[in-house]
């Protein structure tokens, strides 16, 4: 998975846009925060998954997720490494985290 592919992905979710949080590129939808590329290095990208999935994804698959630091990762923000992740598997992981912060509207259309 190469940055431009993790983008590819995160664009592709509905009405995503893409922004910037703390020096990073970002994907929002309905102005949340769903991914994050580049973090915490340019290894990396970030999705804000539910606890409950993260934990399942964390312990499925330790080679690709793992909790990011701090608050942030209790919270569910889930660092992905980009080399060991598939696109079936980062797009499953994204849609998760793009059906979390997506407006209540958007999901019932």
């Amino acid at each position: 998975m190469t940055p431009t592919e993790f983008r590819r992905i995160a664009l592709s979710m509905p009405e995503a846009m893409e922004s910037a949080h703390m020096e990073h590129p970002d994907f929002r939808v309905g102005g949340k925060i769903f991914a994050t590329l580049g973090y915490p290095n340019k290894h990396h990208g970030m999705v804000n998954l539910p606890p409950d999935e993260q934990a399942r994804l964390v312990r499925s698959a330790p080679a690709i997720f793992a909790p990011a630091k701090g608050a942030w990762g209790r919270r569910g923000s889930t660092c992905v490494r980009l080399e060991a992740v598939d696109a079936t598997t980062l797009r499953s992981a994204m849609e998760i985290a793009w059906r979390k912060r997506a407006p209540k509207k958007l999901l019932k259309s």
